[in-house]
C-alpha cells in the first residue's frame, strides 16, 4: 500500500539542497479566524503538502517559516511529520513581524548558516498555500536550474487574466533565440508596482524558486523596501542577480493551475476538487474498485489495499488504513481507523478511531466510537453502538445494542437490546464478559460486573453482580396473568360507547382495571434491599 498524495514516483533526497517553506501569512481574503495554511484540502492542512515535498527532496535542513498563529501552525506541522523520513531535518522559525517575503526567508538564516554543518549548495523555496504543486514539477525546476547554470530559477505560469499576480519581465528578444528557448528573465514586478505595459504581460511568478547557496542570504541582506507595500520583496533578488551579470532561468508550468496559491474560499474549493480527483486516480491505478468514483471521498492520508471495493458515497478520512479485498458499501464514513483484509462494512456505518480485524462483518447502521476493537470474524449488526470495547474473535452483536467500556471474549452471543450500563453519573466502569457466553435479549449489565466463561444470562435480566463460570443468571419479576381482564374491559367499553356516555366509560374502565390488579398484602411494607 502507498500514501495517496504521493501519486508521482518519489524522488531521492538531493545532497546539499536546503528547503524553505513559507507559511507565515494570514490570508485576509479567506475571511477566516484561521491562518490560511491551516485550511484543509482533502483532509490535511495546506501547509503539509509543501512540507511533504520538502521531506522528500531535502538533502540538507528544512526551515518552515511561521508567523500568524505561529504556535498553531507549528503544532500542525510537527504533528504531520511524526515518523516520516527526514523529519529530523525540519526546523520551525518564526517571523515575528510580517515585513515581506524577503524578510520571511531571512528568518531561516540560523537554520542553514550553522557553523556545525556544511552550508547548502542550493535552496528550494516553496509556498505553504500551493497544495496542487507536484513533486515531479519541482524536480523539473531543479533540473532546469542545474542544466542552465542559473543563480536563480523560478517557476512561472501564463494566465489569461494575470491581475493581482507579479509579472515576469524578460529581456527583449533579438531574434537569436528563435523558437528554441525564451529570453532570459530580467525582473519580477508586483502587480501594484507594475506599469501599464508591464501589466499587459501574461506570464506570472508562481512563487517557487531555486536559488544558489552562495547567493541567497547575501542578496537578502541588500534588499530595500522601495515599493508600494514598504516591504522586503523576495522577488527583488531576481533583478539583483541580473545586475550582477548572473543567469536567471525559468520553468513554465504546462498546467497553470498547478502552482497557483490558494487565497480565497473559491480557490480552496477548486483545489479540493483537483486533489481529490488525483487521489481517486491514484487508488484506481493501485487496484481499488470504485463503483462511482466521483461520489467517493478519500483523504490524502488514507491508504487502501488492492482488490478492495468502494461503493457510492463512501468517505474515508484522516489516517484510515483499509486492507486488501475489503468491501465498503454506500453511505459509510470511516475516520482514523484500521480496517483489515476481507472485511465487509454494510451501508450507513460510522466508524471512528477503531480497529477492525480481518474477515469481520459490520452493519448496516453500526456506530463505532473511539477505542473499539473488533476481532477476526466478529459480527456487529444493525443499530449497534460501541465505545472503548473489544469484541472477541467470532463474537456476535447482531442488533440493537450498546456496548461501552467492555471487554468481550471470543464466541460470545450478544442478544438484541443488550446494554452495558457503564456510567453511574460520576465515573465510567468496566464490564468483562468471558468466552462462550450467551447473553439473552434485553440484558442490562450494571458495571462493574464480570460474566464468567460459558455462562448464560436469561433474556430480560439485569445483572448487578458477578456471574460465576458455567452459570445461569436470571433476574425477573414474577409474571402474573389476570384471566378474563381484557374481556371485562372490552365489555365495559362497548356498553359505554353504545350509550354515548364517554364520562361513564372512563370511570368504568378505571374501576375494572383497578379490580383486576392484585391486592396488596396487609401489614407493614418492607423496604427493598439493594
Amino acid at each position: 500500500m502507498k500514501h495517496a498524495i504521493n501519486h508521482q514516483k518519489s524522488s531521492q533526497p538531493i545532497p546539499g539542497l536546503g528547503v524553505i517553506v513559507m507559511a507565515a501569512g494570514l490570508g485576509k481574503r479567506m475571511n477566516s479566524n484561521n491562518a490560511k495554511v491551516l485550511h484543509h484540502v482533502a483532509g490535511q492542512a495546506m501547509v503539509l503538502y509543501a512540507v511533504d515535498v520538502a521531506l522528500r527532496l531535502a538533502g540538507h535542513r528544512i526551515a518552515v517559516v511561521v508567523g500568524h498563529q505561529a504556535d498553531r501552525v507549528q503544532q500542525v506541522v510537527e504533528a504531520g511529520v511524526v515518523g516520516r523520513p527526514g523529519a529530523e531535518l525540519l526546523h520551525i522559525v518564526k517571523q515575528a513581524e510580517q515585513l515581506g517575503t524577503g524578510h520571511a526567508v531571512m528568518q531561516s538564516r540560523p537554520v542553514f548558516l550553522d557553523e556545525k554543518a556544511a552550508r547548502p549548495t542550493q535552496y528550494l523555496i516553496l509556498n505553504g498555500d500551493t497544495p496542487l504543486l507536484k513533486e515531479q514539477t519541482v524536480c523539473e525546476l531543479l533540473r532546469t536550474h542545474q542544466s542552465q547554470g542559473a543563480t536563480v530559477t523560478l517557476l512561472t505560469a501564463k494566465l489569461e487574466d494575470p491581475t493581482g499576480y507579479g509579472r515576469v519581465i524578460r529581456r527583449e528578444s533579438n531574434g537569436s533565440h528563435g523558437s528554441v528557448a525564451p529570453p532570459d528573465v530580467l525582473k519580477i514586478v508586483e502587480d501594484r508596482d507594475a506599469t501599464p505595459d508591464e501589466r499587459a504581460t501574461h506570464e506570472i511568478n508562481v512563487g517557487t524558486y531555486v536559488v544558489s547557496g552562495e547567493f541567497l542570504f547575501d542578496a537578502l541582506d541588500k534588499l530595500e523596501p522601495d515599493n508600494a507595500q514598504g516591504e522586503l520583496y523576495l522577488t527583488d533578488i531576481v533583478h539583483m542577480a541580473v545586475a550582477q551579470g548572473r543567469r536567471v532561468a525559468a520553468a513554465t508550468l504546462q498546467d497553470p493551475d498547478e502552482g497557483l496559491g490558494v487565497n480565497t474560499r473559491q480557490q480552496l474549493a477548486a483545489a479540493e476538487q483537483v486533489v481529490r480527483q488525483q487521489i481517486r486516480e491514484c487508488w484506481l491505478d493501485a487496484g481499488v474498485t470504485m463503483r462511482d468514483p466521483r461520489s467517493v471521498w478519500i483523504d490524502a492520508g488514507v491508504t487502501i489495499g488492492k482488490d478492495s471495493v468502494l461503493y457510492p458515497n463512501v468517505t474515508l478520512e484522516g489516517t484510515t488504513v483499509i486492507g486488501e479485498g475489503t468491501t465498503i458499501h454506500s453511505g459509510v464514513r470511516i475516520s482514523d481507523c484500521v480496517i483489515g483484509n476481507d472485511v465487509e462494512v454494510l451501508d450507513h456505518c460510522v466508524l471512528r478511531e477503531s480497529h477492525v480485524d480481518d474477515e469481520a462483518h459490520l452493519g448496516p447502521f453500526v456506530h463505532l466510537r473511539p477505542g473499539v476493537v473488533v476481532r477476526r470474524k466478529a459480527k456487529v449488526g444493525n443499530f449497534v453502538e460501541m465505545k472503548k470495547t473489544e469484541l472477541g474473535e467470532g463474537s456476535k452483536a447482531n442488533h440493537l445494542s450498546y456496548l461501552g467500556d467492555a471487554t468481550i471474549a471470543e464466541n460470545v452471543n450478544i442478544g438484541a437490546g443488550t446494554i452495558t450500563c457503564n456510567y453511574d453519573g460520576v465515573r465510567k466502569h468496566k464490564t468483562v464478559i468471558g468466552k462462550n457466553v450467551f447473553l439473552g435479549s434485553d440484558t442490562q449489565l450494571i458495571a462493574p460486573v464480570t460474566v464468567g466463561d460459558g455462562s448464560v444470562v436469561a433474556a430480560g435480566t439485569t445483572v448487578t453482580q458477578d456471574v460465576p463460570p458455567d452459570s445461569l443468571a436470571i433476574a425477573r419479576v414474577a409474571q402474573t396473568n389476570r384471566v378474563g381482564w381484557v374481556a371485562k374491559r372490552r365489555a365495559v367499553l362497548a356498553i359505554g360507547i353504545s350509550n354515548g356516555n364517554s364520562a361513564r366509560v372512563a370511570v368504568a374502565s378505571k374501576t375494572t382495571a383497578k379490580k383486576a390488579l392484585p391486592k396488596p398484602k396487609k401489614g407493614r411494607a418492607k423496604s427493598a434491599k439493594r
